[in-house]
């Protein structure tokens, strides 16, 4: 009797300590930076921080599991990040586990996401700041770190696969995958036969990186001019990404068309206003060449963003090859294919709008 007692005791034991998780089924991850995780075979509950992570829980649709939140996705709608307005109703009311930004760095607040004690942490950081936040919390944490370089490279795939593999979400990671390459050859199929000589030669400027920039602000490699083939005149710096160039370079230069982010534009009016002369001397501002390219990048790439710049690109570079799309249609099915709501109008409200502009006050 004695040895049956002793015999369910030891049952009622294993039975506590795996209804308190304590022999819970796992498994390993291996992050972007390969480092193997372990963490449990079914997440319930995460958190993410740093670059690109809470955007990745929007395009995979797995918002719900979140407990905890970054401070800068608590404060309302901020159409700069692109998951923001479908999911403000969904993440203001969380408790707030880290300040937010895309350095890479450590930002999160240990005390709150023990507090809230997720599964898992997905953080858009280095190694090393994913190593001492899990060193912190005793929490498995997972890098999702990807690079906002060229047109919506290789890390962003691979950052989406270990997102996806992390939280089950593998069905979903591959129809957005595969949308977006959808995407990208039908704006290469458009484009990628048109001559140089039939091309205009382009300037993005005003472009936000590292934190707003006036007229010099630019890029090599510009992913959305990338995605439809276009002549950047800013290439020429074939070892740079972002950078600031100068007037005179611009000004030899003098490019056919320039696209200008909208957000940025008290910064260029004042740059106008002060050197008037200067910017009537290039063939784009003369001729009314002057577009709209809403920035695509905070805290990581916004996707849904690149892509609808690119297609922007495509209507006023290659009228013709264009002539079937209009950006709110195309916008909205965009939107709508990586987070579940189409939002144009609303973006377009808030001033990251496709369309001409002048560089007077309007």
């Amino acid at each position: 009797m004695k040895k049956w007692g002793l015999l369910l005791s030891a049952v009622l034991l294993v039975c506590f300590m795996a209804g308190a998780g304590f022999c819970e089924e796992t498994k390993t991850v291996v992050d972007v930076f390969g480092r193997s995780v372990e963490i449990p075979a079914q997440v319930k509950s995460i958190v993410c921080l740093g670059s690109g992570a809470p955007r990745m829980a929007a395009y995979l649709d797995v918002v719900d599991l979140l407990v905890g939140v970054e401070d800068h996705d608590k404060s309302g709608v901020n159409f700069l990040r692109d998951y923001s307005f479908p999911y403000v109703d969904q993440l203001k009311d969380l408790p707030a586990v880290g300040t937010g930004g895309g350095s890479g760095s450590n930002n999160g607040y240990p005390e709150q996401i023990i507090g809230v004690m997720p599964d898992v942490i997905l953080a858009g950081f280095s190694a090393e700041a994913a190593d001492e936040l899990s060193a912190q919390t005793g929490i498995p944490v997972v890098s999702v770190r990807y690079l906002s370089r060229n047109f919506v490279d290789a890390s962003f795939y691979q950052a989406m696969r270990v997102f996806a593999e992390t939280v089950n979400a593998q069905q979903r990671c591959d129809q957005v995958l595969a949308y977006i390459d959808a995407c990208k050859e039908d704006l290469d199929a458009r484009t990628r036969d048109i001559p140089d000589s039939e091309k205009s030669r382009v300037y993005a400027g005003a472009v936000t990186f590292s934190g707003r920039h006036g007229f010099c602000g630019t890029y090599a490699h510009f992913g959305p001019l990338m995605g439809v083939n276009a002549l950047n005149v800013a290439d020429e710096a074939a070892d740079m990404n972002y950078y600031e160039t100068d007037l005179e370079k611009i000004a030899m230069w003098d490019p056919d068309l320039i696209f200008l982010d909208p957000g940025n534009m008290d910064l260029v009016r004042s740059e106008y206003e002060t050197n008037t002369a200067f910017f009537r001397t290039l063939r784009a501002v003369e001729d009314g060449q002057l577009f709209t390219m809403p920035s695509f990048n905070n805290c990581g790439t916004n996707v849904a963003y690149a892509l609808m710049d690119s297609y922007y690109a495509g209507i006023v570079l290659y009228p013709a090859q264009f002539a079937d799309l209009d950006m709110k249609t195309k916008g909205g099915e965009i939107l709508t294919a990586l987070l579940g709501m189409d939002f144009y109008d609303e973006m377009e409200q808030a001033g990251l709008y496709f369309g001409t502009i002048t560089l007077e006050e309007p």
